[in-house]
């Protein structure tokens, strides 16, 4: 998935070269994310490999219902509302903090 609607044009260069610190933008549980569309994901019985074609990162993805999440995110608007879609309560704090780690990875892109 990518954010390529008119209210979230990807903000992601092929031939980008920015250090993950760079990024302008935080991860906010009540902001728009997607998998980056430098990322391919191939599942795996652990979950998924998340591969930036962009920074060459490769990433364990060690929950098929992460795996899941990151797939579906960008139907979304905020990323609490995907978690309150796709993950029990007691869960959701763990996932947003991976998802927080996915985000300074550049594996999510924010809109």
């Amino acid at each position: 998935m990518t954010c390529s609607s008119k209210r979230c044009p990807s903000t992601v260069s092929a031939a980008s070269t920015k250090a993950v610190a760079d990024d302008p933008r935080p991860f906010t549980r009540s902001g728009h994310w997607s998998l980056s569309g430098e990322v391919s994901l191939r599942e795996e019985s652990f979950g998924a490999l998340a591969y930036h074609h962009g920074t060459r990162r490769l990433v364990f993805v060690k929950s098929p219902l992460l795996t899941d999440v990151l797939r579906r995110l960008g139907d979304y608007e905020t990323v609490d509302d995907a978690l309150d879609a796709m993950v029990e309560p007691k869960e959701r704090d763990r996932f947003a903090n991976a998802l927080a780690s996915l985000a300074k990875s550049e594996i999510l892109s924010g809109c």
